[in-house]
């Protein structure tokens, strides 16, 4: 998690699961005294839609960071990935405090600075979101 430039209170990923050679695995649980669940909603709360694709994006981030290593120049400062385009989300089902949100990323294409990415949450087994994004590094 030391490539991920978040910190908390807005790091929402706890632990790297597994990767692929164009993806990586991730979860993050959200605990169940979490500030945010007071106001949304009160007596029903849900973690955020907002909250769930920032996840998805920070893990993103990672699978940026251990693709971009090989190709950095070690003079440099590391660059910031920065979601540029959002271009499709779903919100499939609830995530509720004390949920594990398993993450899988997969890059699609790399155009330029341009990352093509697809990331998926799921909890126990069942899609709860969808996103469809890109990235780019900014220096």
């Amino acid at each position: 998690l030391a490539r991920l430039p978040h910190r908390p209170p807005f790091l929402f990923v706890d632990e790297i699961c597994g990767r692929g050679e164009n993806s990586i695995h991730t979860a993050v649980t959200f605990a169940p005294d979490w500030p945010v669940f007071a106001g949304h909603y009160p007596g029903r709360p849900i973690v955020p839609g907002a909250i769930l694709c920032e996840a998805i994006f920070q893990s993103g981030a990672l699978l940026i960071g251990e693709l971009a290593v090989a190709v950095a120049d070690a003079q440099s400062p590391p660059a910031l990935p920065v979601v540029a385009r959002i271009f499709a989300a779903k919100f499939k089902r609830e995530v509720l405090p004390s949920n594990r949100l398993d993450i899988e990323i997969t890059l699609m294409e790399r155009l330029a600075s341009a990352w093509l990415m697809k990331g998926g949450g799921r909890v126990a087994g069942k899609m709860a979101v969808q996103v469809e994004f890109s990235c780019a590094l900014k220096a």
